[in-house]
């Protein structure tokens, strides 16, 4: 269900903040346009840590709504709370979400009995796929392979967005989980690696400005084209360092406002790109044609 270029979606926004209805619908279809093979609403990439519970709900409803079903959509629904977590879970599986993402608790640095306990909880009481996402550098805590398999056999628990900085970690995982249990990037830089050592595709940033190139970098891999998809990584490898020179999702904000996919809104504590950080942004945009 779960392959390819699978896009962390920014949620655009009005300069003064608000959510842009209408950006996010046109945004939604040139994902749709260019190949891309999944939608994440709500994920880090959507600024979910400030959005308000029932503003994150609407970004996910609508997402559906405008998908309808084209291309998977795997809503972020992730808390440090297992109450919060569970109710957007249940309210994004009512929506009509094909699979939610949970990032690991945050700030609270579980355990591992934890985050068993944590996922036990999500996956009894929800009805939907589960994707997990260990991404330590933002969470303080890293769900280490042995956990993951633990995991893993809980009903509905089908597969991992990986984001440690350690594309080896592929390989532990898949040695630790069940036949079919998917594999993600979280990494767009590692992507390439971490496909050679079993991941099917990628929980992706760098999409967002390259979608139809992200695609096309997925699918040579998969279809058996490893020379086009390292030719490809090559050409991509100067985007993904960019879009993390700053916090993300700021300068992938900036990049799709500067090719006026978006407003300029971003909601603080982050801030928007800092001037002398522009420049080169826009050089390496217009190096792979994203702007003229």
């Amino acid at each position: 269900m779960l392959r390819g270029s699978i896009v962390a979606l920014v949620t655009p926004m009005q300069a003064n903040g608000d959510v842009d209805w209408v950006a996010l619908e046109k945004l939604i279809q040139w994902h749709l346009d260019n190949g891309t093979h999944g939608i994440v609403p709500m994920g880090t990439t959507g600024e979910s840590a400030t959005l308000d519970t029932d503003e994150h709900l609407k970004v996910i409803r609508r997402t559906v709504e405008i998908v309808a079903k084209q291309v998977p959509v795997v809503a972020g629904t992730g808390s440090n709370s297992t109450r919060e977590t569970v109710h957007q879970t249940q309210a994004a599986a009512k929506f009509g979400a094909d699979a939610c993402l949970l990032v690991t608790p945050y700030y609270n640095r579980p355990t591992p009995e934890g985050l068993y306990q944590h996922y036990k909880a999500v996956s009894e009481a929800c009805d939907v796929p589960v994707v997990l996402y260990n991404v330590p550098p933002r969470t303080a805590c890293d769900m280490k392979p042995e956990t993951v398999g633990r995991i893993a056999t809980l009903p509905g628990v089908i597969g991992i967005k990986e984001a440690c900085g350690d594309a080896e970690r592929v390989a532990e995982i898949k040695a630790m989980t069940p036949p079919g249990f998917i594999m993600l990037s979280g990494e767009d830089a590692q992507t390439l690696r971490m496909m050679e050592l079993g991941a099917v595709g990628t929980i992706t940033v760098t999409a967002n400005v390259l979608p139809k190139m992200m695609s096309e970098f997925c699918d040579a891999y998969l279809l058996g084209n490893s020379t086009r998809a390292a030719e490809l990584d090559r050409q991509l490898q100067p985007i993904h360092q960019i879009l993390f020179v700053e916090s993300s999702p700021t300068p992938t904000k900036w990049a799709l406002y500067e090719m006026g996919k978006i407003d300029r809104g971003i909601r603080l504590p982050l801030v928007e790109l800092s001037e002398k950080n522009r420049p080169e942004l826009l050089r390496r945009l217009r190096t792979v044609g994203a702007l003229n």
